[in-house]
């Protein structure tokens, strides 16, 4: 979710708003139906977060991750499996691996190894997903995954090739590597294509069985994915097909905090689906919320105001439900049906939505249970897998601290609450 441009897919999902209404290796024969991935959770921040030094220095304390972030104990990763997740997709900053000398990154190495054991030893399976960091102010997705004249493009698929070949150790069927998340570049990119080339042909030179999970341009977004020519892909099978899925983004990021847009960080209340609220009482929610904020000049809050009323205006008049999910996620299918592609080897890797502040409405809010269980449904009905994002933070299923399991999200994806 943090590798692509926040700023720029919001603006693109600004603008669905307004319209509502090398050279490839020889193939292989392992199926990449035997993989198990089906109902997962991204299991951020795990190796995220990290603790780089300000420029000009481009290395990171020791250890590189921050010790106060959230991560998944044995037990939690138990009683994950106990709800009904059969896999964790695990991303991981490579920015620490890509700085370290060759004995810190061999601590690394062996601690990711730990982690993916401890996952396995749940009895769940794990995809490993590369997800450069594009707050770091130089390990970087430009500075990795540009092009591959990128100024460390070569040093990351080095990474890819070594992280393949570790994670081909461990039990078949139950590890992949995904390497890269959601990759900037336009829909159809063929800058993008001749990246993921690249990195398949890595992977492939030390892991020739390891299942490979592949995306489209445009972060993921669906139009990435049904713009993807699988064809010259296909001599680096088993290979699975992935794609993330965040409309409408006025549900899904409403306040997100990381934000610069104001439409967004003044957002509350939105409903879901539409028809559960209404505009003028989301507008008292965003006037309410705007009242709270002591830093913004009074003509800049204004113009947030006018543009926010318009962007919601149109939400409202649309009355988005399980039907706007569906037309979504219908597109995927058919790219796959077109492509004479199984639709069990398509997850769709991160969906989800950011709590709604409770500050500012009069009970509990439903909404994000709602939405998690129509995206999580159409994604079942057309045969997809799934992983929620997220374990911990502002979209997650567990508490930080307690460890305690959100149950109105569990009932929501579909799994029972653990016994303990």
């Amino acid at each position: 979710m943090i590798g692509w441009s926040r700023r720029r897919v919001l603006r693109t999902a600004l603008s669905t708003a307004a319209a509502l209404g090398s050279l490839p290796v020889a193939p292989i024969a392992r199926a990449a139906a035997e993989t198990r991935f089906r109902r997962g959770v991204n299991a951020w921040p795990w190796f995220s977060l990290t603790r780089e030094f300000p420029a000009p220095r481009t290395d990171y304390g020791w250890p590189p991750f921050q010790s106060q972030r959230p991560v998944p104990t044995p037990d939690d990763l138990r009683r994950l499996r106990e709800t009904g997740l059969d896999f964790i997709r695990l991303p991981v900053d490579p920015g620490p691996f890509l700085a370290a000398d060759a004995k810190t990154r061999s601590q690394l190495l062996d601690m990711l190894d730990a982690a993916v054991t401890a996952t396995l030893d749940a009895d769940l399976g794990i995809i490993v997903n590369i997800q450069a960091n594009a707050a770091t102010h130089y390990w970087n997705p430009d500075r990795m995954v540009s092009s591959t004249a990128a100024p460390a493009f070569d040093l990351y698929r080095g990474l890819v090739g070594e992280l393949a070949g570790r994670l081909a150790r461990f039990q078949p069927g139950r590890v992949a590597l995904e390497p890269v998340n959601e990759p900037a570049q336009a829909c159809a990119s063929n800058v993008w294509l001749q990246i993921q080339l690249a990195l398949l042909t890595a992977a492939r030179a030390s892991a020739a069985t390891l299942p490979l999970v592949v995306t489209g341009g445009c972060g993921s977004m669906v139009s990435g994915l049904t713009a993807l020519d699988p064809g010259p892909l296909s001599p680096f099978e088993p290979i699975l097909f992935t794609f993330h899925f965040y409309e409408p983004y006025l549900f899904s990021h409403q306040g997100a905090p990381w934000v610069r847009e104001p439409v967004y960080r003044s957002l509350n209340n939105v409903p879901w689906p539409a028809s559960a609220g209404s505009l003028q009482q989301t507008l008292a929610s965003v006037r309410a919320r705007m009242a709270q904020d002591t830093e913004t000049p009074e003509d800049a809050k204004q113009a947030a105001y006018a543009e926010t009323e318009r962007v919601l205006k149109v939400y409202f008049d649309a009355q988005p439900d399980r039907w706007f999910v569906d037309k979504y996620l219908r597109q995927v299918r058919d790219w796959a049906d077109g492509h004479g592609l199984a639709s069990e080897r398509i997850i769709m890797g991160e969906f989800g939505a950011l709590r709604t502040d409770a500050r500012y409405v009069a009970a509990p809010n439903p909404d994000r249970g709602r939405y998690i269980a129509d995206v999580r449904r159409s994604a079942e009905e057309l045969g997809f897998a799934w992983a929620l994002w997220d374990l911990f933070d502002g979209m997650g299923m567990m508490d930080d601290t307690t460890r305690a399991l959100d149950p109105d999200i569990i009932a929501a994806l579909g799994l029972t609450m653990p016994a303990d």
